[in-house]
């Protein structure tokens, strides 16, 4: 046990060189024969009653005398833990030989303290401890509770933690804890990405606790940055220091500069594709460059330069530049398609965003954009076609203000907790901006993981989910408002399409105003698919009808791939079904 008094193992030896003494005596008188044991007693017990203590041996009046017994007697006693020093004695006795076992019990708990703990409390701790005040100290009882104290720490990631010493001064205890902190994190094997990129990652600092689950899902931040084949880990004590560990992150790089084919399927936009070319690691500081485009009735061309990290001293910034022209588009006006047309499309854009609280759960992103927008090639109207969309062409130069609350928990391998975001937009005429307003709009994202409710009605055969991949219930809510009743097409809130409200047209519900909600159940069925069925509701619009909603349902497909995760979805709403393809989750 750990430094806990051992006195009667000092004196074992003692006892069975007075045992083997007694024993050639009564040899001496008797003979050959082995004695027969006559009496067996206990002395030197007070509190703890001899009824208990001799209910481990099997040294029995009525047998005879064995030397291996009673050596197994003694060391029964000892491990009942309640004694510093086991002894036996021998005497003579008509008929035989009386046996009494000679015990020195431990003395009364007084009191038990730590020291060294910084984590828990005392009071926390002791809640670990059975041992009692007022009652014999149980070595192998108090060796248990030893036990439980370290398990707390090992359960809540501090797998380094540990007892390393028990102190006794009578029947007073204290129990000596070590909290390995952190010395140093030695990041060797990056040629090309810098040291500061990946040790940003890693969010300990010299004298924090070592805590292995937030290490463990920091180092996952490191790998899935996508920068490294590998990250091996090593750890250290400097100069026998087992109260400080030093951390050594071993990298193995690999290219970051990808190629990539876009592919994209609307029931209402048919099949679009293109090719982006994409470095997430430029010059070995963390920033990313992508440039691509996309053909089909909705093509696109773009390039942006961003640097995505961000935290309480970092800015997260980026530039970028979007050309877009859309062939064949449809118009809707309450939920009737009005006529077809083209639209041609420039934006820049630039934003500047950080990270703020004691937690970094806060962050903000300020964006610039200035967007051009011409409709044209009005086409296949109805009779008496409602057009509130040409009027609206020309620039439009804003700025949008976000504001999130991020409150998941960043240790887990997958979404948990809930996202806010708030979110404001001012239009101005100035740098040949032609409008003027305010919208604004705020979103809350939920992440609930089920699977301590479902595994009590529901079996999981073949382990379809576990506890690094479980079965997750999304919701997401947003709404959103304007200082105008009516504004510039390009600008409105729009419902319909793959990433809003799926079995409707991209466009079919546009205004001033709107509300969606939208929920997922994502069933995993293996560790690289997932089944998830949904449901959308919503509408947008400039006068709001708060009874008069649209909805749909429908079904979809996810599958993790080296590229991503891929995203299909069949929806029904409106008069038909719909299919989408895509990359990742709707949110």
């Amino acid at each position: 046990m750990r430094n806990v008094p051992n006195k009667a193992l000092l004196r074992f030896s003692a006892a069975c060189a007075v045992f083997f003494g007694a024993l050639l005596m009564l040899l001496g008188i008797a003979g050959a024969a082995e004695p027969i044991v006559v009496d067996v007693a206990v002395k030197g017990n007070s509190a703890i009653t001899s009824d208990y203590i001799l209910g481990v041996v099997e040294t029995k009046a009525g047998k005879p005398l064995n030397r291996d017994t009673l050596q197994k007697d003694i060391e029964a006693i000892y491990n009942q833990g309640f004694f510093s020093f086991v002894d036996v004695e021998l005497s003579a006795s008509p008929g035989g030989v009386a046996v009494t076992y000679s015990v020195r019990e431990n003395p009364i708990v007084e009191e038990i303290t730590f020291s060294g703990n910084t984590v828990y409390k005392s009071d926390v701790l002791m809640k670990e401890v059975l041992t009692q005040v007022g009652a014999v100290f149980n070595r192998v009882f108090f060796r248990n509770d030893l036990d439980r104290v370290q398990d707390k720490y090992h359960k809540d990631g501090y797998v380094m933690a540990r007892v390393a010493d028990v102190k006794m001064d009578g029947g007073r205890i204290n129990v000596q804890i070590v909290e390995p902190r952190i010395g140093d994190v030695i990041v060797q094997g990056n040629k090309r990405t810098k040291t500061k990129v990946i040790r940003r990652e890693i969010k300990f600092k010299r004298g924090d606790l070592f805590n292995i689950t937030k290490f463990r899902h920091q180092l996952a931040r490191l790998q899935g940055l996508g920068y490294f084949e590998d990250v091996n880990v090593g750890f250290d004590t400097p100069d026998g220091d087992d109260g400080v560990i030093d951390v050594i992150l071993t990298v193995k790089e690999k290219k970051t500069a990808n190629i990539g084919i876009n592919v994209g399927y609307g029931t209402e936009s048919g099949i679009s594709g293109g090719l982006t070319f994409s470095e997430t690691n430029l010059g070995g500081l963390g920033h990313t460059f992508d440039i691509g485009f996309d053909e089909g009735d909705e093509a696109r061309y773009w390039a942006t330069y961003a640097n995505p990290y961000m935290d309480r001293h970092t800015y997260a910034w980026r530039v970028g530049v979007v050309y877009q022209h859309y062939i064949d588009q449809y118009y809707y006006h309450d939920e009737v398609k009005q006529f077809e047309y083209d639209e041609k499309g420039m934006l820049f854009y630039a934003g500047l965003g950080k990270r703020f609280g004691k937690d970094e759960e806060w962050s903000w992103f300020f964006t610039l954009s200035h967007r051009n927008v011409d409709y044209s090639n009005k086409h296949n109207e109805i009779q008496d076609a409602y057009d509130d969309l040409f009027m609206w062409g020309g620039v439009n130069f804003y700025g949008d203000f976000t504001v999130t609350l991020d409150k998941r928990d960043p240790y887990l391998p997958y979404s948990k907790g809930f996202v806010w975001d708030t979110n404001i937009e001012q239009a101005v005429e100035v740098l040949g901006g032609e409008y003027s307003y305010l919208k604004y709009w705020t979103q809350a994202r939920y992440y609930l993981p089920l699977n301590s409710i479902l595994e009590d009605v529901i079996y999981n055969e073949g382990g379809m989910w576990n506890e690094d991949n479980p079965v997750i219930l999304a919701a997401r809510a947003r709404i959103g408002s304007s200082t105008e009743t009516e504004l510039p097409a390009f600008a409105r809130y729009v419902l319909g399409g793959m990433n809003t409200l799926r079995g409707y047209h991209s466009r079919t519900f546009e205004g001033s105003n709107v509300l969606l909600g939208n929920v997922e159940l994502r069933v995993p069925v293996q560790k690289s698919f997932e089944l998830v069925g949904f449901y959308d509701i919503g509408n947008a619009a400039n006068e709001m009808d708060w009874g008069d909603f649209h909805d749909n349902y429908g079904v979809g497909l996810r599958v993790k791939t080296p590229m991503g995760q891929v995203r299909l979805d069949y929806a029904t709403g409106g008069d038909e079904g719909r299919t989408y393809f895509g990359f990742g989750q709707m949110f």
